[in-house]
């Protein structure tokens, strides 16, 4: 049975990051982004938003540099395209309370698809959107970090950068 993975959330967050949902390789550790795959904590750290690169081990320490980390769906899966609309349904309720309990001054979506499915939006640039599904905080769209990502690395750290402008300013 594939476990979920727990999320590292706590009040007053300069930036929550939600994902899709866990991949097996994250089930298995019990850490956010484990894919070796995954270019999350490669682009946190060349965006300037962590002092060196960590290891999915350690994402509970974002915690202490004020960033947390979730996922709209739970349950695991291989690929993203295995999460039913039921499912996104209940998570977007879950995730919209989260938001609303805690309060993190950005949420920043891990893949278009994340925001999409959250906000029900089909139109969404990259970085900062104009309305946020909850007031008070600000939403951010960055590129899913996963490898089978199309984009170049470099581009998608230059979108991850506009999270640091928004926190520092």
């Amino acid at each position: 049975m594939l476990k979920p993975v727990n999320d590292h959330i706590k009040e007053e967050l300069n930036i929550l990051f939600v994902g899709f949902n866990p991949s097996i390789r994250s089930s298995e550790t019990g850490h956010h982004f484990a894919n070796p795959n995954n270019r999350f904590w490669k682009i946190l750290h060349e965006a300037g938003l962590t002092p060196r690169k960590y290891l999915p081990a350690e994402d509970a320490k974002l915690l202490n540099l004020g960033m947390g980390l979730t996922n709209i769906v739970a349950r695991p899966t291989k690929a993203a395209d295995e999460i039913t609309r039921e499912e996104y349904k209940e998570g977007k309720d879950i995730l919209r309370k989260k938001i609303e309990k805690f309060k993190p001054l950005v949420v920043c979506f891990v893949g278009k698809g994340v925001y999409q499915e959250y906000s029900g939006l089909k139109n969404v640039p990259w970085g900062r959107q104009e309305e946020s599904v909850v007031p008070g905080t600000i939403d951010f769209v960055a590129p899913s970090s996963s490898g089978l990502v199309r984009m170049k690395v470099e581009e998608i750290v230059e979108i991850y950068k506009g999270l640091g402008e928004i926190i520092n300013s």
